[in-house]
């Protein structure tokens, strides 16, 4: 399915997810991707999805939580790969707004330096871009671009967004140990802050299953003083992301199978929230064993916890 949930964001409340991008078309293939390395490398707008289909799909998604008197927050596209990759994506969120729920993009910001990209995410309410380093080489370490893509074209483009964006713009920087933690590269992306001037700076940690091995999340004491750095430098709100999303909050239809196919091929969900799911339902860890059996979905232990995340060969 192309929207899935909602589920419960640390940032959005309850999310209608858009799944706007198949897996896994992206122009990055970062180290701490919770979906993997990325295998269709590209940086070329096209059309992934009818606009149409996905207004049909939301359609749906809202008169199945009216029936069971739930609710959404937000509209989010956080799909299986970069969602400006997809050419409609500015149709996309203006059939959407029908529905009076805002509209939320995460993006790791690297097309933003093309003027259509920035036409399409003015029209969302909240926009989320990914700012792991401002250098180089750390850059191409932790978010391994496509290689045609400049470093510098998108940090000037995030801040020409910046200057007349009238949304709710947010920046994100995903920490890993011994990568871009250390003082250097927390300052530079501190001062790139101070340009930026978002309503807030999000820090956060592998907390899923990551695409690499050795990716591993800083100390406690790492990150309090990269807080600390941060907003002392460029004077924006901090906030750390460290934890596990809470059990409540995902919503499952009657086609629970359908569901838990549908969030996990984008966000990999912990076994004792599946497990709770299951058991409000009456049935038993059979319907996850035979996903499992069938290579559907994929067992992934991380930092002691069981996860369960879609296998995106399988699609």
């Amino acid at each position: 399915m192309i929207v899935y949930g909602p589920v419960p964001s640390r940032r959005l409340g309850q999310s209608i997810g858009i799944n706007n991008i198949p897996p896994k078309s992206c122009s990055y293939s970062c180290i701490y991707c919770q979906l993997g390395r990325t295998n269709r490398m590209q940086v070329n707008r096209h059309e992934f999805y009818k606009p149409e289909e996905i207004f049909h799909e939301a359609k749906l998604k809202i008169k199945q939580l009216n029936n069971k008197n739930e609710y959404a927050d937000y509209f989010s596209f956080v799909p299986d790969g970069e969602p400006t990759l997809d050419i409609n994506l500015g149709t996309e969120i203006d059939m959407l707004k029908c529905f009076d729920i805002k509209i939320a993009v995460i993006t790791n910001a690297s097309l933003i330096w093309m003027d259509d990209v920035k036409e399409d995410l003015m029209k969302a309410d909240w926009i989320s871009v990914s700012i792991d380093a401002v250098d180089e080489d750390t850059w191409r370490k932790i978010d391994r671009p496509h290689r045609s893509l400049k470093h510098q074209d998108i940090l000037n483009g995030i801040v020409e967004f910046s200057k007349v964006y009238k949304g709710t713009l947010v920046t994100e920087t995903m920490l890993v140990d011994g990568i871009n933690d250390h003082e250097a590269c927390i300052k530079g992306i501190a001062e790139q802050l101070a340009v930026i001037l978002p309503k807030k700076a999000y820090l956060l940690v592998p907390t899923r299953p990551p695409a690499e091995n050795n990716v591993k999340r800083p100390s406690k004491d790492s990150l309090i003083n990269a807080a600390e750095m941060v907003h002392s430098i460029s004077g924006v709100d901090v906030e750390c992301i460290t934890g596990d999303e809470k059990e409540e909050g995902f919503f499952f239809s009657e086609d629970i199978v359908n569901d838990i196919l549908s969030i996990t091929s984008v966000h990999p969900i912990r076994e004792e929230i599946v497990n709770e799911m299951l058991k409000k339902r009456n049935l038993d860890n059979t319907v996850i064993d035979n996903l499992i059996k069938q290579d559907i979905i994929i067992e992934y232990l991380h930092e002691g916890k069981k996860f369960y995340r879609r296998n995106i060969n399988d699609i």
